[in-house]
């Protein structure tokens, strides 16, 4: 009971706070932010990859402490990838058509801070195109959507903790993990607080907001714990879910929104920079 109730707070520190930091950090929103949240992510993804590469799935294909359970990992990994893919495929055709403005001259790229919080589009409500509702409600529908997201994502966790039920703090892959995931619901953070503050909800109310939009990630750890310490297969899987999950995150999110936030080989050497620290954390 007390390694769940662990689980809870760790999840807690993630998923809200993650969330609830970047709403904080949209309050203060900044133009000239891009090139340090490029940074950020990049530094994420290269730790989760390390995470998921050097602990998940070394884990996952040694289980039982003995065979290489290839296949079976090959087809969580897969599933963990397609599930997450179909998730943010469902939350871009959720959000991006709130905002009719977007045309061939208005790319749907989040090559600036400012295009992935759609907050460059306060200007176009407040000059009388479009009201402010809309931004209003592309704010809810993205809390909704990041919240169902955040599911997933807490499973990863549990998953990378079931191997240590019972030393949950000596889990170092697990304490990696639940830290990048925090850093990563930072700009999902920032995406849902934008449009609800340029909506005209209190900074306050956004944050609080912003913040109950991971709340599901502890739903999601818990789970993934309780699933990956049924049995030695069920472990299998739930570790290659959720490192089929964080592979799709990595690749498909973190590294092409940081590239094209900036240009710059600076993002690759930080992402590299991060596989190491990872290494250096999870075998030290």
């Amino acid at each position: 009971m007390n390694s769940i109730w662990l689980l809870v707070g760790i999840t807690a520190l993630a998923g809200v706070g993650g969330t609830g930091m970047g709403g904080v950090i949209a309050c203060m929103f900044r133009k000239d932010s891009d090139k340090t949240v490029s940074l950020l992510l990049s530094f994420a993804a290269g730790v989760m990859t390390a995470v998921v590469c050097f602990d998940l799935l070394t884990e996952a294909l040694h289980a039982d402490g003995e065979t290489a359970a290839v296949w079976p990992v090959a087809f969580g990994v897969i599933v963990g990838f397609v599930v997450i893919a179909l998730l943010n495929a469902w939350i871009d055709k959720s959000t991006n058509h709130e905002v009719a403005h977007i045309d061939a001259n208005h790319p749907r790229t989040a090559d600036s801070l400012e295009e992935l919080t759609h907050a460059n589009h306060l200007q176009e409500h407040m000059t009388g195109r479009q009201p402010r509702s809309g931004l209003f409600l592309a704010g809810l529908v993205m809390a909704a959507a990041i919240a169902l997201h955040n599911v997933p994502e807490g499973m990863v966790i549990g998953a990378s903790f079931a191997s240590t039920a019972d030393q949950i703090l000596d889990n170092r892959g697990g304490l990696i993990m639940a830290v990048v995931i925090g850093l990563h619901n930072i700009p999902e953070g920032m995406a849902v607080a934008v449009p609800l503050i340029s909506g005209g909800m209190s900074k306050v109310r956004s944050v609080g907001v912003t913040a109950l939009s991971g709340a599901p990630t502890i739903l999601g750890a818990v789970l993934g714990f309780l699933i990956g310490t049924i049995s030695p297969t069920a472990l299998v899987l739930s570790l290659s879910f959720a490192s089929g999950a964080m592979l799709y995150v990595v690749f498909g999110e973190l590294l092409p929104e940081s590239i094209l936030m900036w240009k710059s080989k600076l993002p690759a050497a930080l992402a590299v920079l991060g596989m190491l620290t990872g290494l250096i954390i999870i075998y030290l």
